[in-house]
């Protein structure tokens, strides 16, 4: 049986990851669990689960079946495999306005390129415009990501 899943929640925990944390898909519910580095170091670390609180416990379990590889999870693409900065810069270059275009793509080199980049949006009042073009790139992130992995997916 094909897994099938909620392409927004694919989206969403793609969103909701950090540096601290990864989001993986169940493949046995098609649910998206959000799991934290402190919650992997502790399965990896074999730490027993009633250590922890409630609240807390079942999703250390979970790290460990997916340190076990027991087959049941499948990590979501990571923050550096979306690449949010080449987002940014196909953004920059979308854009009709060749002078808006050039100043953006500017202001994305170099160290403070989001600071930056979020201030100009706002200047230029083009903030929507990047948010929607940037939901569209995540939901094509999410689209091959299921089609690589032989996820049925359904959108809304």
């Amino acid at each position: 049986m094909a897994i099938r899943v909620k392409l927004d929640e694919i989206i969403e925990g793609l969103e909701f990851q950090s540096d601290e944390s990864s989001s993986f898909l169940d493949k046995t519910t098609g649910k998206v669990i959000l799991i934290s580095d402190y919650e992997m170091r502790a399965a990896e670390d074999d730490d027993p689960v009633e250590d922890f609180p409630d609240w807390e416990q079942e999703l250390v379990a979970i790290a460990k079946e997916i340190i076990d590889e027991t087959g049941d999870y499948i990590a979501l693409p990571t923050k550096f495999d979306i690449n949010e900065y080449s987002i940014m810069e196909k953004f920059c270059l979308s854009l009709n306005d060749s002078e808006m275009c050039d100043t953006l793509y500017g202001l994305i080199k170099g160290s403070g390129a989001f600071r930056r980049f979020k201030d100009a949006i706002h200047q230029y009042d083009i903030a929507d415009d990047w948010y929607k073009f940037r939901d569209n790139a995540l939901k094509q992130v999410a689209i091959d990501w299921c089609r690589d992995n032989n996820i049925e997916f359904e959108d809304k």
